[in-house]
């Protein structure tokens, strides 16, 4: 089982922060990677994710959630569009406004990045102790809420609210379960 003590001098704290970016980014590269098969960016993902969490959204309320300017954004949705996974449409509250929708074929690629996320997921941490996957999601937890982000946030958590898995008293096999 990792050791839970906080780090005892600032030397140990700046190597487990070191330590932190080496496996964040590789993290990124080897999910990027799987991505790519998929031919989808981080940045796609995230407008992805962020249209199916609200419905339906504008353009600048999609460049305030993925942190990029409303014409950054516009030309993500543009590719995501002629894609065939998201579609602008007239907002039903506001007929001078448009919003975007992820399309069927959209929901089918979100769903297939996030298949390939538990997929990682599993390679990196499956074979961790119990104990171990425990500490990780209660470690990754405090830091969301550091940072402000809502427990079960994810879309895939939203999914999950009210269908416990078999095991639900023991800790989630992967980190997608908390994400």
């Amino acid at each position: 089982m990792a050791d839970s003590r906080p780090a005892q001098n600032p030397r140990q704290l700046s190597d487990a922060i070191a330590m932190g970016k080496a496996l964040w980014r590789d993290l990124v590269i080897g999910f990027a990677a799987q991505l790519s098969e998929l031919d989808l960016g981080f940045t796609q993902l995230a407008a992805l994710y962020a249209i199916a969490g609200a419905g339906s959204l504008t353009i600048g309320d999609l460049a305030e959630v993925i942190g990029r300017s409303p014409s950054a954004a516009s030309r993500v949705v543009g590719g995501l569009q002629a894609r065939g996974l998201v579609e602008r449409r007239q907002r039903p509250d506001d007929r001078r406004s448009r919003a975007m929708f992820l399309t069927p074929d959209g929901e089918d690629l979100l769903g297939r990045a996030q298949d390939v996320a538990v997929e990682f997921e599993l390679t990196v941490c499956g074979d961790m102790a119990p104990d171990d996957r425990a500490v990780l999601v209660r470690t990754l937890q405090e830091i969301g809420a550091r940072l402000g982000v809502p427990a079960h946030s994810h879309p895939a958590m939203q999914e999950r609210e009210g269908h416990p898995e078999p095991g639900a008293d023991e800790p989630p096999a992967t980190t997608a379960a908390f994400a």
